[in-house]
């Protein structure tokens, strides 16, 4: 029943939301009109990453073994990345991104290893709830920075909701299986956050103005995923770049 709740409020959430996106904005341009308040966020944001770091400071592991947390926790994500497949209407990842989760789920021990891919040739589709509303035709709407998670749209914003929400595998586990799920999930993040703390840390702590990099990166990529498109030209977007630096 609660979980009956959870989804009936998103799927309100996405009624409520539906008309927020406004005009969206020319190619290469932004839409910031809550930027007062992002910012705000932003700072929190950057505030929970400095006591995250702390925390996870002392933990030194082998890199294979970060790397068998991080696959582990991307395979968690496979099942909800098939059913956004399905909803594009694209076939061959839905049946790749499944068969992916049943063999790394198995021979790989719980996604610690990638058999799929290394054995088979079945490689990952990357997609969420945010690119199946684009293919549904919503427009992407303000630029917004959400709590904890960063970096949004209006759309995208939408789009994690109804992935957290109506994820089949938390749909799936219940009790002891869900806390063994959400540890995944966590020990994937510590380890995302190892292996590429670098380059979070000079966009993060180290720009001019960090705000409208992560802005500008994340539209940018973001947007790129979403066209498809291939940049070839020699001057083409660099995305670690800062172009508020002196």
């Amino acid at each position: 029943m609660q979980l009956l709740t959870l989804q009936t409020g998103a799927l309100a959430m996405c009624a409520v939301l539906a008309g927020c996106g406004g005009t969206p904005p020319h190619e290469g341009e932004f839409w910031d009109p809550h930027e007062e308040q992002n910012r705000s966020t932003h700072e929190f944001n950057k505030k929970l990453d400095r006591v995250f770091v702390t925390a996870i400071k002392p933990i030194v592991l082998p890199e294979p073994v970060f790397d068998g947390l991080a696959n582990a926790s991307r395979n968690l994500g496979l099942p909800s990345k098939a059913v956004n497949s399905v909803l594009q209407g694209r076939a061959e990842p839905a049946v790749e991104n499944s068969l992916r989760f049943v063999i790394n789920s198995t021979i790989g021990i719980g996604g610690l290893f990638d058999p799929a891919g290394a054995v088979f040739g079945l490689h990952e589709t990357d997609t969420d709830f945010g690119e199946t509303l684009y293919v549904w035709g919503w427009s992407e709407g303000a630029y917004v920075v959400l709590p904890v998670v960063g970096a949004s749209t209006e759309r995208d914003a939408i789009g994690w909701l109804v992935d957290f929400v109506l994820d089949p595998v938390n749909v799936a586990f219940e009790g002891q299986d869900a806390v063994a799920v959400t540890g995944v999930r966590i020990a994937g993040k510590i380890a995302n956050r190892k292996r590429f703390g670098d380059t979070v840390d000079s966009v993060l702590h180290e720009s001019a103005d960090s705000y409208a990099q992560t802005r500008l990166l994340y539209l940018q990529s973001r947007r790129y995923q979403l066209s498809g498109r291939e940049e070839n030209d020699a001057d083409a977007y660099d995305p670690y770049e800062d172009p508020y630096a002196e």
